[in-house]
């Protein structure tokens, strides 16, 4: 009878406070890892708005397509960078009897809504640039387009590298998406500084160059909000998360004391925290004191990890007949 009692403890351990055997802090808005995040996507919205502006006013005066498509991508970028934010700031706030697993959610699908930015802004910008191919401008654009564009591509890249650094502390979706978007408006700016350069220096023959380029970036925007959508929406589906994890959590849970081995164990992650659900095997001749306490001190070992996992539900299963 006893043995029977242990194998069905379904959720030991499980409504402990996760932040009450935690080894680390849980992330709130004071952790200095998500404000750093919060204040990068809050530089992005206004290097976006300025770069915009920018970009617009100097491709109109310097008759450059590629430049005003680049402004009108930027446009979209402090869009998205608005969303990072705020996608961040819904992601941390704690569970509630409406959301019990929390709001994590709300980060992936601000990771998504990213992703599909870029492939809209991709789709526009293609269009524009067939239709400037088809019906070039008559004039060339100028001189000092090109500075404008250097200056936009420093910045660009720099931003995307701390952004990038940001997502990958933190393993955040929306953040690298972000990270991406910038560097693909630097790609995009880099493209657009060729086109023009040929346009100005290559006379009247070359000046769809500048289209071209336009249209160059669109594809490279468009390849990047395709591969940004897949880990986004994954996450929103609860897709498994890389193997590497999955094993590194079942060989944490099997050190625990009197765990004689690990029969199943699912992650999913919620924004930027995990939550696990493992099957761990004791001795099936033990209390059901003894299995509530195994239990608990897996949760602890896996909590006190440094992956960042929040929760963990413990299915106690007995030794099977014949274990050795």
């Amino acid at each position: 009878m006893e043995k029977d009692l242990t194998s069905h403890l379904p959720s030991v351990g499980s409504q402990a406070s996760s932040s009450d055997s935690r080894g680390n802090a849980p992330l709130t808005l004071d952790t200095p890892s998500i404000q750093n995040a919060l204040r990068l996507a809050g530089l992005g919205v206004v290097t976006n708005l300025g770069l915009a502006a920018l970009k617009i006013a100097v491709g109109l005066l310097g008759h450059s397509y590629a430049l005003i498509a680049d402004g009108i991508e930027s446009t979209t970028d402090a869009v998205t960078s608005s969303v990072v934010w705020i996608g961040l700031r819904l992601s941390l706030r704690p569970a509630d009897s409406s959301h019990p697993y929390g709001h994590g959610k709300a980060e992936s699908l601000a990771g998504l809504m990213v992703a599909l930015a870029l492939i809209a802004a991709a789709v526009a910008i293609a269009v524009g640039g067939i239709n400037r191919i088809m019906h070039p401008g008559e004039h060339a654009p100028k001189w000092f387009v090109l500075p404008v564009l250097g200056l936009i591509i420093v910045v660009k890249e720099l931003l995307a590298r701390r952004v990038k650094s940001a997502g990958e502390t933190l393993k955040s979706s929306s953040l690298m998406g972000e990270a991406w978007h910038h560097r693909s408006d630097a790609m995009s700016s880099l493209a657009a500084f060729v086109g023009v350069g040929i346009a100005i220096f290559g006379g009247p023959t070359y000046r769809s160059a500048d289209a071209i380029a336009a249209l160059a970036a669109s594809v490279i925007i468009g390849i990047n909000g395709i591969a940004l959508a897949g880990p986004a929406f994954n996450e929103i589906m609860d897709a498994a998360p890389p193997e590497d994890l999955i094993e590194k959590t079942r060989k944490l849970a099997a050190r625990v004391d009197d765990v004689v081995g690990i029969d199943k164990c699912r992650i999913r992650k919620s924004g930027l925290e995990y939550y696990v659900d493992i099957h761990v095997i004791v001795d099936g001749d033990a209390s059901v004191r003894t299995g509530h306490r195994i239990a608990h001190q897996v949760k602890d070992s896996l909590i006190a990890s440094d992956e960042n996992i929040v929760d963990v539900d413990v299915h106690i299963e007995p030794t099977p007949k014949g274990w050795v």
